[in-house]
């Protein structure tokens, strides 16, 4: 007999995971054989898996060095050929991987990368300020946060943005959608133990791997990174660019 419990966000995560038993299984299907859009995303989430779990297969086989030439290498082909996105992502991933070790070799694991003064800032982080300073606006003008459900599933099927897994302790107080050059921006405003963040989401108009950079922009601290197409933008307040920087290595790892 079917269940009457409501399918939520996380029964969606434990099927792409494959965490289910059969029955709840055949609940979550039963749910979105009725809901094609949410059905179309949970099919492009899995075959994202299975490109990760294979690419990462293949790199845990092959010695560091040789894999991180091959990446270069298959990283520079891919901007000169247009191939599928498909492709694309399998040699992010191994660029990624392959950076990654050099990145932990020269600042620690982990460590958010510091911005020189001669690198510019993204695009994309102008526009995440300046929606974080109109959320602040808003909130100013009427003295509270206006409330706004936060349905990261509804986000991802409405804008194809995938957002990072929140940490234990964050609450979403606003969530809103701003417009931009390659489609619909994503700006959340995040109450958190230690003071109020702002992360925003875009897609760039561009596909690139970027580790955390931190960045000091006006009175706040920004940190940027990019996996694909979706850019993202974590700003603070009240934070030091080093514990901004971890926190935005926290939530990049979320997203494989």
């Amino acid at each position: 007999m079917i269940s009457p419990d409501p399918v939520l966000e996380s029964d969606l995560n434990a099927y792409v995971d494959d965490q289910l038993d059969v029955g709840r299984r055949i609940e979550v299907e039963a749910y979105l054989s009725e809901r094609p859009e949410v059905a179309a995303q949970i099919m492009a989430d899995l075959r994202v898996k299975d490109e990760l779990r294979l690419a990462l297969a293949d790199y845990r086989t092959a010695n560091r060095a040789a894999t991180g030439d091959a990446a270069r290498r298959l990283e520079g082909a891919l901007k000169r050929q247009s191939l599928m996105v498909r492709v694309q992502r399998i040699a992010a991933v191994f660029a990624f991987v392959a950076l990654g070790w050099a990145a932990h070799d020269m600042i620690g694991p982990f460590g958010a990368t510091p911005v020189s003064a001669s690198v510019q800032p993204p695009a994309f982080l102008e526009e995440a300020v300046r929606a974080h300073r109109t959320t602040l606006l808003r909130e100013s003008m009427t003295g509270e946060m206006p409330k706004a459900a936060y349905d990261p599933v509804a986000i991802r099927s409405a804008t194809g943005i995938v957002l990072p897994g929140l940490q234990s302790g964050w609450k979403v107080v606003d969530n809103q959608i701003f417009p931009s050059a390659f489609g619909p921006s994503i700006e959340l405003e995040i109450e958190a133990p230690k003071g109020r963040l702002s992360l925003f989401a875009v897609r760039p108009g561009s596909f690139a791997v970027a580790h955390v950079q931190v960045l000091a922009t006006g009175d706040a601290q920004a940190a940027h990174w990019q996996i694909g197409d979706v850019a993202y933008a974590l700003i603070s307040e009240s934070q030091t660019a080093e514990a901004l920087g971890e926190i935005a290595q926290k939530l990049s790892r979320t997203l494989y």
